[in-house]
């Protein structure tokens, strides 16, 4: 026993983890309930010493995240182990105490969930993309294992408000938004999927959740009886149509739900027209489209927003037809209509624990279901160099919207919308991917970089020694092929480097009267802070070392005072956009200034400049422009200010944001709202809340609107568009766009 000799009727929580337990069996007969009440006092009994941080006994804890999978009438291994999760973890006791009294099955589960749990603990000194790294590889060994994470989470996040330190808070939120929720979905975990994110939305930006819950609050005052009129009105369409459905409930769309689609479609909250949805659930999956059909005969359609997951489900298998219609009598209401089954409607609300499919593949039940989502992120994993790319790749594969499209000889492929036949490629086999040269697209050669279509078929052209393009990376979409390109393009790069560095080094030798020899090089490689020499020769020819700086380190006698070493002059700019001639010797000695921090692919001393009309911030796409004096200007890729350069592509460079390192920038945004004097006292309260500092503001009146014209500075892309956002979601605003070159 954990803490000492602590005698049964003392122990904090002890009744209530047993009650729990006799409920849980009580509920579900398949559960072992002998197993199930041993778990949860075993784990009252270690845990008894501990507590949570707002003062209750820890057990409560361990029983709540084991409540939520019970609801989702999970077997008892996953049961126990939701119970037993952070025993190992917190605890004295060992891997081998819970292997003797639950097996083993239940030991190797914890054991996940432990490696996981130490994972995090790690995330405030080490990477997060390694720790999703990790996260990933544990979890396709066993999805149970993710079950009770996911659970896990939820809980933390419900009680999140316990958490003193704010930055705490806001790390932890900003985690479950970006990796745990898009998770759940992925599995089908509809319900856990929304409440992850409603937590983390209201965690991460107080000001635009209240703002949005003010309005739905309001809206549901306005029209208090209207969801269940539209009910009514639903299910009668129906039944004079010969249907009868189980089941037509409606409700309002969640805060971030609505927010998501607020950013995503560029408008403020009066202008969804779709607050609300409802669900149709009926007998059969013919009478699905009978319904679908009597709904659009009753009612005016929403031109493109039919989809239907029936004919071609989800990855995560859910199943149902999606529409958007009109019901004029009920004060023209936009509404969103789900049609599905009962055993549809099973899928899409508890998932993979809908029919137990993590136990599909071996007879014995020991070899879990490997799913095709779970297999492309661990093949990015294989093929990242950088944890970064891990923790981009990951996120861009698990938020996605979906396109199906077929093989010639009929196999579905599913992909993010937006994926082009190099994704495609890529999704049938890496190997494809790699040597793809071409694709036709139903039968017609079309561009690698053409967006595909639902319904499209693709045939992809090969070619022996065929190699992927670097450029590739502008336009594919998908997690696994921009994993897979980079790692090409990066060891490509190097190679290139190290050929080029090799050959401007035995120049700077001879150009002092010195043959070239490597042994000469070894002595220099500590000073330089370099492990080989092939790392010698990429910092030379990606222009990190000059040439006469490692012939000094390597003959330092020959270093004098009156040389000026490579080390301060311009080296050559890789990766340019255009393919005009390189800059001479005495070019880059004549370019030096103010320090180019926060960009890369620039020496250091290259002086820079930020083009105000377009006012590039970091994390969006950027290229350098060479002006008359020599100094390099940043404008954002999209920026209409780079059509006058078009005749001189030698003028452009490819350059980037440096990771971490660039200072908030100056984003000028354009507000369009009503005339109102509380409008300006809104928007100027949201940008503080936003933490975004306004450097200056410009308005413009009219009779019944204004016009507002603001600077705000912002850390980077995502705190623009969250800034943006906010602003959509003020009274009276109903534009707002950024300003653009």
């Amino acid at each position: 026993m954990a803490g000492g000799a602590t005698p049964p009727a003392s122990i904090p929580g002890l009744t209530e983890a047993i009650a729990f337990a006799n409920r849980a069996a009580d509920a579900d007969p398949r559960l072992d309930r002998a197993v199930i009440v041993e778990a949860a006092r075993f784990a009252a009994e270690a845990h008894a010493q501990q507590a949570r941080k707002n003062g209750e006994p820890y057990i409560i804890h361990p029983v709540a995240v084991a409540g939520i999978l019970a609801n989702y009438k999970l077997d008892t291994a996953t049961i126990a182990t939701a119970l037993l999760h952070d025993v190992v973890e917190d605890t004295e006791h060992t891997l081998a105490d819970i292997q003797r009294r639950f097996g083993a099955e239940v030991a190797k589960l914890v054991d996940g969930v432990t490696k996981l749990s130490r994972i995090e603990v790690q995330s405030e000194r080490t990477k997060q993309a390694e720790n999703l790294r990790k996260l990933l590889v544990a979890v396709s060994e066993d999805i149970r294992v993710l079950l009770v994470k996911l659970a896990d989470r939820l809980h933390n996040m419900q009680t999140l408000h316990h958490v003193p330190k704010p930055e705490k808070r806001a790390q932890t939120a900003r985690e479950t938004l970006d990796i745990y929720a898009p998770l759940a979905e992925r599995i089908g975990l509809e319900r856990f999927k929304s409440e992850l994110e409603n937590l983390s939305f209201r965690e991460l930006n107080q000001e635009a959740w209240q703002g949005i819950q003010s309005r739905l609050t309001f809206l549901r005052g306005q029209s208090a009886d209207l969801i269940g009129e539209i009910e009514k009105d639903i299910a009668e369409v129906l039944a004079r149509h010969g249907i009868k459905a189980i089941e037509v409930l409606g409700r309002q769309k969640s805060p971030y739900s609505i927010w998501r689609k607020m950013k995503a479609k560029d408008v403020t909250f009066e202008a969804l027209s779709d607050v609300m949805a409802f669900r149709v659930i009926v007998e059969e999956k013919s009478q699905c489209y009978v319904a679908l059909g009597a709904l659009h005969d009753a009612y005016r359609v929403i031109p493109g927003r039919f989809k239907d997951y029936i004919s071609t489900p989800k990855a995560n298998g859910y199943q149902s037809l999606h529409t958007g219609v009109t019901v004029p009598a009920k004060r023209h209401a936009k509404i969103e209509v789900q049609i599905r089954t009962k055993a549809m409607h099973e899928v899409a609300e508890y998932g993979i624990a809908a029919h137990w499919v993590y136990k599909q593949g071996n007879d014995d039940g020991t070899q879990p279901r490997r799913y095709p989502w779970m297999k492309a992120l661990v093949e990015i994993i294989e093929n990242a160099a950088d944890p970064q790319d891990v923790l981009e790749n990951t996120k861009l594969e698990l938020h996605t919207d979906v396109v199906f499209v077929f093989t010639p000889k009929g196999e579905l492929f599913e992909l993010p919308r937006g994926a082009t036949p190099i994704d495609f490629a890529y999704r049938v086999h890496s190997q494809v991917g790699d040597t793809c040269v071409g694709a036709k697209v139903n039968g017609k050669v079309m561009p690698l970089r053409q967006p595909l279509s639902n319904g499209d078929q693709i045939e992809v052209i090969t070619a022996r020694g065929g190699k992927p393009n670097p450029d590739w990376l502008n336009f594919v979409v998908t997690g696994r092929a921009r994993a897979r390109i980079r790692r090409f393009a990066q060891a490509a790069e190097r190679e290139k480097f190290g050929e080029e560095g090799r050959s401007a080094i035995a120049k700077a030798f001879r150009q002092d009267g010195l043959d070239f020899n490597e042994k000469l090089l070894e002595p220099a490689l500590k000073p330089l802070k370099q492990a080989t020499l092939d790392d010698l020769y990429v910092a030379v020819g990606s222009g990190s070392l000059g040439p006469r700086e490692v012939l000094f380190a390597a003959v330092p006698e020959l270093r004098g005072p009156t040389r000026s070493p490579d080390s301060l002059m311009l080296a050559r700019p890789r990766g340019r956009l255009g393919a005009g001639p390189l800059l001479t010797g005495r070019e880059r000695g004549e370019i030096e200034g103010v320090d180019s921090t926060g960009i890369a692919g620039l020496p250091p001393g290259t002086p820079i400049n930020f083009a105000g009309c377009c006012c590039p911030v970091p994390g969006e796409p950027i290229v350098g422009v060479i002006n008359t004096g020599r100094a390099i200007t940043i404008h954002r890729r999209e920026c209409h200010s780079l059509d006058a350069f078009a005749a001189t592509p030698e003028r452009f460079f490819e350059v980037k944001w440096a990771t971490g390192s660039a200072e908030p920038r100056t984003a000028k945004l354009h507000v369009s709202a009503v005339n109102e004097p509380q409008v300006l006292a809104g928007i100027t309260t949201t940008l503080a809340s936003q933490k975004g500092a306004m450097n200056a503001l410009r308005i413009a009146r009219r009779p019944d609107e204004i016009d507002i014209t603001l600077e705000a500075e912002v850390r980077d892309i995502r705190h623009l568009q969250d800034i943006m956002a906010s602003l959509r979601a003020c009274q009276g605003v109903f534009r707002v766009d950024r300003v653009k070159g």
